[in-house]
């Protein structure tokens, strides 16, 4: 039988053939991996709403100076897992740099729910401050200084 190693102080909670940890993160109890989920979310206004297939255990934050700037919380899926459901006409691209990074946002409110990152620019890079839901405060957040990118890109990066 395989046995699930648990938190300090938590306890699990039986459904079948899953083991839950917590409301937010679900394991396969063979593999021991995140089971990705589906999560929508948007800007603040509501003109641009997403849908998106992904487990939450490799959010990054990134100091450098567009991220630090907007707080945005990244989590990059290939554009497979990604779905725009409404708002492509309400979307707005700022680049700056390299112009690599696709830097999209509400053009009504302003929020960056999304974007095409320079570090993978075949993904879509989700704002996960803008899912629907979730609890920050419970996620094992992963740095990335991005202040320094290409010495960091060389390291191991935390979303591979």
């Amino acid at each position: 039988m395989c046995r699930m190693r648990l938190r300090p102080g938590s306890k699990p909670q039986r459904n079948g053939n899953w083991t839950f940890l917590s409301p937010r993160r679900r394991w396969n109890e063979l593999a021991e991996e995140p089971v990705p989920q589906i999560y929508e979310g948007g800007c603040h206004c509501g003109r641009v709403r997403f849908r998106v297939t992904a487990d939450l255990s490799r959010v990054t934050y990134c100091n450098c100076s567009m991220c630090a700037k907007k707080g945005f919380l990244h989590l990059i899926v290939p554009p497979e897992k990604f779905e725009l459901i409404s708002g492509k006409d309400a979307l707005t691209t700022y680049r700056f740099n390299t112009g690599a990074a696709q830097h999209t946002f509400c053009a009504t409110c302003g929020i960056h729910p999304f974007y095409v990152p320079r570090s993978d620019p075949d993904k879509i890079d989700v704002n996960v401050r803008c899912l629907d839901g979730v609890d920050i405060a419970a996620l094992d957040i992963k740095q990335f200084d991005g202040r320094n990118w290409e010495h960091a890109m060389a390291e191991r990066v935390p979303w591979r």
